[in-house]
């Protein structure tokens, strides 16, 4: 008998069965696919030579992770590389804002009147950054808190909603950076503890930046893959699993998947009937036969570009997506140019890039029209770049990754309460009414991202269990 059985590849499975097997358990993985990866894998999706990501690409929060910091990850192939800037995000009129890793650089593109706003909002916390990302990314208490005086302070500002926090600007640049940075997870500016996202984003990139890993993103899988096979870990690939009959016996079942699945694949009836998934995306990867050619000098050189005129036009997007039932006719668009930093990706002189938008659950129209349409706003002539495109939308999404249910990337929808009490409103979140089922995917805290920690922070509720057992 093995002491867990994980099922799911992906970043937090992975990390899960890292975890236990770092402290001696026998651990196998069992995944879908024929490669491990879920969120975080690299695939030529539009011509040879060019390598896509067909989810995450740009990990702020993985490379700040409590969890993967504590990992040999270099060791196997892990290599973060950082664009000269993390984040751009350009404005119709041709300037730009920036997200930097210098808090200076940062407020100074925001203009005179909001630059010591900025200073005064982020530079208390940066001194104690890696304790606070600990202590955030462990609630609900996994551990004790190693700062509690900061993560209060941490609360005061973040808990509010983002609308709030934007109250302490006088312009649009700062407001719609903001706004942005908040719009990552798909969650209406105005709702409980969105401000907190946007003060995430921002500390993370001045702290360690917004990199991306060299080659891709399955780079980060493949280093966890290594490592748990170098700590003894077995990992199966192309083994769907439909109930637990289908495991091999154990002492713990550890999941890395959407909470319907699991409910369906453990038997556990309706003990998750009561949860939400949250808007779609639809996203386009590109193969180009040059650089995007951005109007604003910034974006030429960022990691990541956020698209959106005004914090308006971001915050309707969202409400057209989430609560309205309707894809946008201006769509927030985040995108990401990992060929500016790591010319591996595509072949000599060309590159690749990706953009999402967000849409209703389950949309299934095509967006394209709309995103290349903003694109163009402020990067004239970006269609004449294009040698081939790869459109996902909802269903394309879900087929491709099981927990994305409906095109939700963030499996589980964030808004109110639901940022911080996920899946269900309790303070146990990796349990579930069965002692020997996890879960630990996700849709559990801190949440969405490529960071490992929904999976660290479960592994520690199994090894608890494990040894009373």
């Amino acid at each position: 008998m093995l002491d867990a059985v994980v099922v799911g590849a992906g970043p937090n499975g992975l990390t899960a069965a890292v975890e236990l097997a770092r402290r001696g358990f026998s651990v196998a993985v069992f995944e879908a696919r024929d490669t491990v990866g879920g969120g975080a894998r690299t695939e030529e999706l539009t011509l040879p030579g060019f390598r896509h990501d067909p989810c995450s690409a740009a990990h702020p929060l993985g490379v700040n992770s409590p969890a993967f910091r504590a990992l040999p990850l270099e060791r196997h192939g892990l290599r973060w590389l950082h664009p000269e800037l993390p984040m751009a995000h350009p404005f119709p009129d041709g300037t730009a804002a920036v997200l930097a890793r210098s808090v200076a650089e940062t407020a100074a593109s925001f203009g005179p009147r909001d630059a010591g706003a900025y200073r005064r909002l982020v530079e208390p916390f940066l001194p104690r950054w890696d304790t606070l990302a600990r202590d955030f990314m462990s609630l609900p208490l996994t551990a004790l808190p190693r700062d509690p005086v900061t993560l209060a302070r941490f609360g005061l500002a973040g808990l509010p909603p983002a609308t709030w926090l934007m109250r302490r600007f006088h312009d649009e640049r700062a407001k719609t950076l903001l706004a942005g940075l908040v719009a990552h997870v798909m969650s209406p500016l105005n709702g409980l503890a969105t401000g907190a996202i946007g003060l995430v984003f921002a500390l993370a990139a001045h702290a360690r930046g917004w990199p991306l890993a060299r080659g891709g993103s399955q780079a980060i899988s493949d280093a966890l893959a290594g490592y748990l096979t170098e700590l003894g870990g077995a990992i199966h690939t192309d083994y769907e699993v439909k109930r637990l009959d289908d495991l091999p016996p154990a002492r713990a079942y550890v999941f890395d998947t959407s909470p319907t699945a699991l409910a369906r694949i453990a038997g556990l009836g309706r003990y998750y009937e009561g949860y939400r998934y949250g808007p779609g995306v639809f996203k386009i990867d590109y193969a180009l036969d040059g650089p995007v050619p951005w109007t604003a000098e910034a974006p030429r050189v960022a990691g990541t570009v956020q698209i959106g005129a005004d914090s308006a036009e971001i915050g309707a997007a969202l409400n057209a997506a989430a609560r309205e039932g309707r894809a946008p006719d201006r769509p927030f668009l985040i995108t990401v140019q990992p060929s500016v930093v790591d010319p591996s990706r595509a072949p000599a002189g060309r590159h690749v890039f990706w953009a999402y938008g967000h849409v209703p659950n389950g949309w299934t129209g095509d967006l394209t029209d709309a995103v290349e349409r903003q694109l163009e706003r402020y990067a004239p002539g970006f269609r004449d770049r294009v040698l081939a495109r790869a459109t996902a939308g909802p269903p394309e999404l879900a087929a491709r990754d099981a927990n994305y249910v409906g095109g939700d990337i963030a499996t589980g929808s964030v808004a109110g309460l639901r940022l911080l009490l996920r899946p269900r409103p309790t303070l146990f979140p990796y349990h579930t009414r069965h002692p020997a089922v996890f879960i630990c995917s996700s849709a559990t805290p801190p949440g969405p991202g490529v960071h490992g920690m929904s999976g660290h922070n479960a592994a520690k509720a199994v090894w608890r269990r494990l040894r009373q057992t």
